[in-house]
Parts: C-alpha cells; structure tokens; sequence
C-alpha cells in the first residue's frame, strides 16, 4: 500500500507551541518526534511505501546532521520514496543513499526525487511535490504537497498532506497526528475540500 507525507521537521523545536506558524502541541521535540514515529509506525509495514513530500528533518539554528537524519528514519517502517524539499539538502540524499539498505522484498529501503513523483490511484492520478502547484484545469489530477504547514491552497485539487495541513480536518477518521495518509483519505480530503470551497464561493 502506498502512504503519503510531508513536512515531518523531525527535531523542530522551534515549531512546539506557542508560535503562529505551525505550533504542536507537546512539552519538548522527543516527544514531538516520538509522536510521528508512533504514528507511522502503526499504520505502516515493511511491505509499505511512503511518499515523504520533502523536509524531513530541520534544526534552523543547528541542522541536525545526515546520521541524525538517517537515524529517525531507521525506526520508521516501509521504503520511502524521499522527494526533496527546500530543507533537505544534498548531502542527506548522498548519505542515505550510502546507507541504504536492500529489504526483505529485494527493494531499496530508500528511493530519491529531485522533483515530484507521478502515480495513479482509483482512476485518479497523484502528482507529488515539495512545492504547491497550480495545474490549471484539470481531469483527475490531484498535486498532493507539503510545505505550506497549516496553510490551505484555496483549489479543491491542491491537498496538502504535511502533518500540519488543515485538509486532515476533513477525515472521517481521527487520526494521530503525524499519521501518513491513504490514497482513499486522499479522496476523501478532496471531495470535501472540493464542497466546501464550493459552498464558500456561493456563501
């Protein structure tokens, strides 16, 4: 089963509450990081994949280094297709992939994306990216994104999958937070993003 995820910011203290951009709610980064940890973990298996949308670890006074960053990502399961946002740096990629690692199905625990990825879903295709896009008209084209935290793109077809997005208010489902997210709440996320903004324009 594939997975979808952005903006992790593993180590970002400066995100933990109270700020105006994206504040989470816990009492110190270890357990802000133990939370998306706990949260992966328990939806996702070794057999999984998992787009991770870009920016997977920040620090902005003091980065975290590359074996840091290798180091989070070794207790999360499934193979990760790592798409680069504007916090992930080279010199991460050119790390994890010297240490990556062949898995029990024969696949690479760790795949790379300068740019996006393109798949298709329930007759829908999903293109992933870092940065937001706007395709213009479109049929069936979803731009799953990251990087804008709790910030919405007011087009039905942008979805935002960080851990921070406003679109997760949309599910059925009370997630953890930190969960990655399923092809189907994708569609969900979007079918009611998509009344929603509808019922605003006409309110």
């Amino acid at each position: 089963m594939n997975y979808f995820i952005s903006d992790t910011h593993f180590y970002h203290y400066q995100l933990l509450e109270p700020n105006d951009f994206a504040p989470r709610h816990f009492k110190d980064g270890d357990a802000m990081n133990q939370a998306m940890i706990d949260a992966w973990n328990a939806r996702v298996d070794d057999n999984d994949t998992i787009y991770h949308l870009g920016d997977i670890s920040m620090r902005p006074q003091d980065t975290p280094t590359d074996e840091e960053t290798y180091d989070m990502l070794k207790q999360l399961k499934g193979h990760m297709i790592l798409i680069k946002g504007n916090h992930d740096y080279r010199s991460l990629f050119k790390y994890l992939e010297k240490k990556n690692e062949i898995m029990s199905d024969g696949i690479p625990r760790f795949r790379f994306e300068d740019v996006g990825a393109l798949l298709k879903f329930d007759h829908m295709q999903f293109y992933c990216t870092h940065y937001p896009m706007l395709l213009g008209r479109v049929q069936q084209i979803l731009n799953l994104h990251g990087h804008i935290h709790h910030y919405s793109v007011p087009v039905p077809e942008n979805i935002n999958v960080g851990v921070d997005a406003p679109e997760r208010e949309y599910l059925s489902e009370d997630l953890p937070w930190g969960s990655p997210l399923r092809g189907e709440e994708i569609i969900e996320m979007y079918e009611k993003k998509k009344v929603d903004l509808a019922n605003q324009q006409r309110g």
